[in-house]
């Protein structure tokens, strides 16, 4: 059987002190929310529409990259496998943004660095990687990509790809996180 207490008057302190802490996680909560949608709205916004796609363009990738990931795309379909491209090339700013809302929702410079680069050495601001989706496909890519010339990058991003490089027969190591390229 479970005990009530009342209280009346006021609460002890110990209460007092809990009902904070937990009011200030939710109000830190729906603070982070709102930042990450925020950030999602003005990266989509920069991106031209402001609504969500269902599939990135390949509008400013190599198109040596562009003709790999279409290979791997028909090879996932004949397994039954649906991989879309998530995102392509990006610009400066919206990389950027992406990098300014990992700070907001990491809470340090030095998590965020490990989930998103700048600009300057980001390989979708150069054209030269893809995210896909959804995780199956992804799942499927990383288990056929080397045939088709496309790794995994990074083990913390299960959705991110970079081209095999020209003359090599096996992926390089994946980096643990984006952190090595600050």
């Amino acid at each position: 059987m479970a005990t009530v207490t009342l209280y009346i008057g006021r609460l002890p302190e110990r209460v007092r002190r809990r009902r904070a802490r937990r009011n200030a996680v939710l109000v830190v909560t729906v603070l982070a929310a709102a930042l990450a949608v925020s950030a999602y709205a003005l990266v989509s916004a920069a991106r031209g529409s402001g609504l969500p796609r269902a599939a990135a363009s390949p509008q400013g990738l190599d198109p040596e990259l562009v003709r790999r990931f279409e290979a791997a795309q028909a090879a996932a379909a004949r397994d039954g496998i649906d991989l879309t491209l998530t995102s392509g090339w990006r610009s400066a700013a919206e990389q950027q943004a992406l990098v300014d809302a990992a700070v907001e929702r990491y809470g340090s410079l030095e998590e965020a660095h490990r989930w998103v680069l700048p600009p300057e050495s980001s390989a979708h601001v150069q054209g030269l990687a893809v995210d896909v989706g959804p995780t199956e496909g992804a799942l499927w890519l990383e288990q056929h990509g080397v045939e088709l010339g496309l790794c995994r990058a990074y083990a913390n991003e299960l959705w991110h790809f970079e081209m095999l490089p020209d003359g090599a027969t096996q992926c390089p190591a994946m980096h643990p996180d984006s952190s090595d390229g600050w």
